[in-house]
């Protein structure tokens, strides 16, 4: 393997690609659309209408899977969701950093549980600091929340890491920050990263994936900008040659 490849590889399994469509049958063929993909994102519509056999079928292919559920409950019951994410042998489960430390501490446990139980290597719980599709304004006005978006994103981020979670869910534009303040092996896994060719969409705060790198994100999720391209594996190798450059 040459060093251009290895730089490469390392940038393939930096990108994670959302699996956002309706069923199992549109997710897989994505996939088998995007070989080249390693990392692959199961949030709540897919998993919802597919259950655990969408894992499956990502884990027979080799695939790398982000469960991105982002519990939020009362500490019992997202410990048990926890223990039963546990067992699924995800790499990456999400939480709101927002239901509190003890609900935090107990999923982590939780899911170790599971996965021991199932033989599996436990996922790495990380915390939703804010979503990327809440502005400042949205935050003040409609959450009646008078910290500024960058504060409340490092006081959720402290919250984490301080209930032993191992990273967390931010904007691009505060990895800079949070990587300062949690230390380098805080992982930061970043949405609202579009490449200046793509559109924003919903993303209000987003940020190109090279600049998301520099900034201190771990992982990178990028969807529509590859999966609703005219040639998806096109997209996702103009981004990749683009963060190698």
């Amino acid at each position: 393997m040459t060093s251009l490849e290895r730089v490469e590889e390392r940038i393939i399994d930096r990108i994670i690609v959302p699996l956002d469509v309706a069923s199992q049958a549109e997710a897989i063929a994505l996939v088998d659309r995007l070989p080249q993909v390693t990392f692959w994102k199961v949030g709540l519509e897919l998993f919802v209408s597919s259950g655990p056999a969408i894992l499956s079928q990502l884990k027979s292919r080799g695939k790398r899977i982000f469960l991105d559920l982002k519990l939020h409950d009362i500490p019992n019951t997202m410990a048990g969701a926890g223990r039963a994410a546990g067992r699924y042998g995800v790499e990456l489960l999400t939480v709101h950093a927002a239901a509190g430390g003890i609900a935090l501490s107990a999923v982590k446990q939780a899911a170790i549980e599971g996965a021991q139980q199932s033989g599996n290597s436990p996922p790495r719980v990380i915390a939703v600091t804010l979503l990327t599709s809440i502005s400042a304004e949205v935050l003040a006005l409609e959450l009646n929340v008078t910290m500024t978006v960058e504060d409340y994103a490092e006081q959720m981020a402290q919250l984490a890491k301080a209930s032993g979670l191992t990273g967390a869910v931010c904007s691009p534009h505060e990895a800079t920050a949070l990587k300062k303040i949690c230390g380098e092996g805080f992982r930061l896994v970043c949405p609202g990263v579009r490449p200046r060719w793509a559109q924003k969409g919903d993303q209000q705060r987003a940020m190109t994936p090279s600049d998301a790198l520099a900034a201190g994100a771990d992982y990178l999720v990028i969807g529509r900008p590859i999966t609703q391209a005219a040639d998806p594996a096109a997209a996702f190798e103009r981004i990749c040659a683009e963060m190698a450059g």
